[in-house]
């Protein structure tokens, strides 16, 4: 029989040890598939404020400035986050649920990731929607469903407790998206006709949800869905996804502001809580 001290000796030596912040940041730079992904995405996205500043240091209309500042946000959330990820703060290790092709082993989750597209598709989809000259009740529902969408998300490579879980809140936010399509591709289309934005409207438009398909595929694909992707390669899928749907597109936006500002003009008392001078006086 072996005695008690022994048994529980052999089962904390059975247990994993939870990684500490700097195993992680480790573990990273072990994997320099992984770690690249990360790094030249905080390059890129420091790069994308710097040509942001500068392409936009002589706009002054406050509509092209609101978007210009909605694309630099975009850029500032992906370097704080990258960063997060690089640094190892936002990344985990997770045991994957039983029927999981990694049933009963850790796996490296990215959660980071979502903190991202959380807070970054809403600069995303505020830009469009002003450069579509839609209005803001379409504006503000958007940006409801893409932070659910990522929420939900989250959620999905979070759970452990069961495989179907997973899948069932992957769906909901599957459904979130498919709402921002309807959006984007029958809203935003016919808004950015009449506004007479169409042509540069029509390029983000496609660029951008082409792009956006691609995250639950890599989702499905890598070690989160079916696990036939390796954490590597699909930590660069995302991460090439974020360099078409962030900074090409937020430079294709910039271009146009800045030769094509007139077209989405709001005025000079665009933003303004203030009455114009032109506007009727109040009865008495």
């Amino acid at each position: 029989m072996i005695p008690t001290d022994a048994l529980f000796a052999q089962l904390l030596a059975a247990m994993p040890l939870e990684m500490t912040q700097q195993e992680i940041f480790e573990h990273v730079f072990d994997d320099p598939l992984l770690a690249s992904s990360f790094v030249v995405n905080i390059a890129l996205a420091g790069f994308t404020i710097l040509a942001i500043v500068y392409l936009g240091r002589n706009l002054t209309d406050p509509r092209v400035k609101l978007i210009a500042i909605s694309t630099m946000l975009i850029s500032v959330v992906s370097i704080s986050s990258y960063t997060g990820l690089t640094s190892g703060l936002t990344l985990s290790f997770i045991e994957m649920p039983a029927g999981h092709a990694e049933e009963g082993n850790e796996v490296l989750t990215m959660w980071g990731r979502y903190l991202t597209w959380t807070f970054s598709t809403p600069f995303i989809l505020l830009s469009l929607g002003l450069i579509a000259g839609s209005n803001w009740t379409k504006i503000g529902t958007s940006i409801a469903f893409t932070i659910a969408m990522c929420v939900t998300g989250l959620a999905a490579a979070l759970t452990t407790s069961s495989l179907l879980m997973r899948w069932w809140w992957f769906a909901i936010s599957s459904i979130f998206f498919l709402v921002i399509v309807y959006i984007i591709f029958a809203e935003w289309t016919s808004d950015a006709a009449a506004t007479g934005t169409s042509d540069i409207f029509n390029t983000l438009k496609w660029l951008t949800v082409i792009g956006w398909f691609g995250y639950p595929i890599l989702w499905a694909l890598g070690v989160e869905g079916f696990a036939l992707l390796e954490v590597g390669l699909t930590s660069w899928g995302y991460s090439i996804l974020d360099i078409i749907t962030k900074y090409i597109v937020t430079l294709l936006i910039m271009l146009y502001l800045v030769k094509e500002g007139d077209a989405i003009t709001g005025g000079l008392s665009y933003g303004s809580t203030r009455p114009t001078s032109d506007a009727a006086p109040a009865d008495d």
